[in-house]
């Protein structure tokens, strides 16, 4: 047969489109991995088989084992990478919030001590600096509270009060002053709650401080605690199982050629959940957590409020002093009935019957709260307050979120996005949040039973904290023991009942769940072996009946046999 020009032309063009077809140019692959970074060492310039890929799919592509493994280890450490700087954000706002409460309350604090120190030393002139310590060594360790130290608050006031009255009982008749005995002092010190010495004050002050300062400093402790929460589950390293998964979405497209399509939204979000699906079982004691700072943040502008407590502290001093000023000759004489009359060697005290002079005289003090000041705290308490309820859907918006930037816009039944396989449609529903949700999860292979021991541990961290807020809501300064160490076993037996079942359960109801053992060998070989035991006993009384069938046909032969011969 004789081939025409034309024919010759189409013949040409057919195979060198089949070639074409087989054989790809992996310029643009070759060109992306270099601008990763990478040696371009036995990266291909066209396409070759594919049988050797171990996560992306099989079939023409452009990636060597080598460029495999490469891409791999690079999809792990962004996506850790991720996780980190999505942690970090979290964190910035935390500490800037802290810096920013710290900064208000320290204030408020030494502009209260500032202003006793000046109204003392008018009033009382010279006679205050030999006693200021004993005020300066109240704000230190109040301050000291704030902080952190292990003291306890209603103890060091008590201390400052006892002091106190150690000094005006010095003060009231100085020339017996070195003549009074220790026994003396701690009797009057143990009698000051009983004879009311400095009238109310103590008491009223006591009860509001240590209302504040425990609010205060249980409130910084959850903004360090939650940060602390957040840098660690931020660190927790990629399972080998979801390397895989971050790999198939990200860098099998490239191995395809399909560089510039981008991953189905729904096929991401599903992968996100999955390789995520510890981390957001932290949601529920998160937002309690948050739940719970927010109401003690509301607490800080009940009236009193907070600015109003600390400034209110000279005022109850002062009021404290002159009570215990007016009423010097009736405390004295009834704490010489109580005490005895005599100081060290026997030597008789009294307290000076003189009148009272002018300077020594501590007039009580009134704080009029600016509106400047009611503003400040309102802001403060209100900037905190929108910064942490934005983070509150952390935990189960993550998955969400790190997919916005990779994931191709539109609907899920979009068919021009990578689905882990092709350019084509994702058909499979997206996953719940949290670790039991991911049982069915098509694109990680999950094991729910063993969940995260680092989370797990902070979770319970998360819960302790909680509880230290809600105590502190009542003024009651709680010391809760760590447990998180003590979490031992794999299975569900690490949640405990209160940190599962409160709010909406994290693992979800066990109606919903679907079953583990879909397919169980033990329970189908029990099975099987129960079915098995018919078969058997029809087959024994097969055999009895064809038994007796022959013996009958025998005897019948044998009976007409006889019957013959007879004959």
């Amino acid at each position: 047969m004789d081939f025409t020009p034309v024919s010759v032309a189409l013949c040409l063009l057919a195979v060198c489109v089949c070639a074409a077809d087989k054989a790809k140019s992996c310029t643009e692959v070759r060109h992306f991995y270099s601008g990763k970074g990478f040696t371009l060492n036995g990266v291909p310039n066209s396409e070759i088989s594919g049988e050797h890929l171990r996560v992306c799919p099989q079939g023409y592509t452009c990636c060597t084992s080598a460029m495999e493994e490469t891409l791999s280890n690079l999809s792990r450490r962004e996506f850790e990478g991720l996780v980190r700087e999505a942690g970090r954000s979290i964190q910035a706002t935390l500490n800037a919030q802290y810096r920013s409460f710290d900064t208000y309350f320290i204030e408020l604090l030494n502009g209260s001590e500032r202003w006793l120190e000046e109204a003392f030393v008018k009033a009382l002139g010279a006679l205050y600096g030999p006693n200021a310590v004993v005020f300066r060594d109240l704000y230190s360790e109040l301050r000291r509270y704030y902080r952190g130290a292990a003291l306890n608050l209603e103890e060091a006031l008590d201390e400052f009060w006892a002091r106190l009255l150690e000094r005006m009982l010095k003060a009231s008749d100085p020339a017996a002053a070195s003549l009074i005995s220790d026994d003396f002092l701690e009797c009057a010190s143990k009698q000051a709650e009983t004879l009311r010495l400095f009238g109310e004050a103590p008491r009223e002050l006591k009860t509001r401080l240590v209302r504040v300062f425990v609010a205060a400093r249980a409130f910084v402790q959850g903004l360090n605690m939650a940060g602390d929460v957040v840098r660690k589950v931020s660190q927790v390293p990629l399972t080998p199982e979801c390397n895989r998964a971050i790999m198939k979405l990200v860098y099998c497209p490239h191995c395809r050629g399909l560089g510039s399509v981008k991953p189905c939204a729904n096929y991401c979000k599903n992968v996100m959940k999955g390789c995520l699906a510890n981390q957001a079982d932290l949601d529920t004691e998160w937002q309690n957590l948050i739940d719970t700072m927010l109401q003690v943040a509301s607490s800080f502008g009940t009236e009193p409020s907070m600015d109003v407590i600390l400034h209110s502290i000279p005022v109850r001093i002062s009021e404290a002093v002159q009570h215990m000023q007016e009423n010097m000759e009736l405390y004295t004489n009834k704490l010489f009935q109580a005490c005895g009359e005599r100081g060290e060697e026997g030597t008789p005290t009294s307290v000076s019957e003189e009148p009272k002079k002018k300077e020594s005289t501590v007039t009580t003090l009134e704080y009029k709260p600016s509106s400047a000041a009611a503003v400040r705290l309102e802001v403060q308490v209100s900037d905190v307050s929108s910064k942490l309820k934005e983070m509150q859907m952390f935990w189960i918006q993550l998955a969400s979120a790190l997919c916005n930037s990779k994931a191709a816009s539109g609907s899920s039944n979009n068919d021009k996005c990578w689905n882990g396989m092709a350019k084509a449609r994702y058909l499979p529903e997206i996953m719940g949040d949290g670790l039991a949700n991911q049982i069915n999860n098509p694109e990680v292979d999950i094991d729910i039973t063993k969940p995260d021991m680092t989370i797990r541990q902070q979770i319970m961290q998360l819960k302790i904290m909680s509880n230290r807020l809600k105590n502190a809501l009542d003024g009651n300064d709680v010391d809760f023991q760590d447990t998180s160490d003590d979490i031992s076993g794999s299975g569900s037996g690490m949640c405990s009942e209160q940190v599962c079942v409160r709010g909406p359960p994290v693992f979800g109801p066990k109606l919903d769940r679907p079953k583990l053992d879909v397919y169980n060998p033990a329970k189908n070989k029990a099975k099987g072996s129960g079915y098995q035991i018919q078969p058997c006993i029809s087959l024994i009384l097969l055999l009895l009946v064809s038994l007796l069938l022959r013996r009958h046909s025998v005897k019948l032969s044998v009976d007409k046999l006889t019957t013959a011969n007879d004959s």
